[in-house]
């Protein structure tokens, strides 16, 4: 008689053990963390600029469970010209990353959404995606390039 009632509970177990997380799925690498941008390459109007930020630029992304952030700054004594952050809400699903931009100086930029294709070379992340802002004057592809920082 007990057997009845515990197959219920075996399998109520074993589909809720079974279930993916709605952020990514098990074959999906973890790409929460912190990230130290390498390069970032734009390619707009047929002119392609690549920014290296082994140097005085620095940059970092850190993403949790649900959301992201980044800091930029210029690590040149008294220059506080170069410092840029922002931050969201974002999905991570197979190789597909969506920031949703929440928080940002320029206001022309919250609310957007950017898609972008994430590939994985053992610490090192690769985002390629279009950033378009009709507002800012903003349609571009972006390569960034970084890499996992050890806690």
């Amino acid at each position: 008689m007990r057997i009845k009632y515990l197959l219920p509970v075996i399998l109520i177990s074993l589909v809720s053990c079974s279930a993916k997380d709605e952020k990514t799925n098990d074959s999906t690498p973890d790409i929460q963390g912190t990230w130290r941008l390498l390069s970032a390459t734009t390619i707009e109007n047929d002119r392609t600029q690549v920014t290296d930020f082994s140097g005085d630029l620095k940059m970092i992304k850190i993403i949790n469970g649900t959301h992201f952030a980044f800091l930029k700054h210029s690590v040149k004594p008294n220059d506080s010209t170069s410092f840029d952050a922002g931050g969201g809400r974002f999905t991570f699903i197979n190789d597909d990353y969506t920031e949703h931009l929440d928080y940002y100086k320029d206001k022309n930029w919250e609310g957007k959404t950017f898609k972008f294709k994430v590939t994985f070379d053992g610490d090192t992340l690769i985002q390629k995606g279009v950033e378009k802002v009709e507002k800012a004057k903003v349609n571009r592809v972006i390569i960034e390039k970084y890499i996992r920082q050890k806690p």
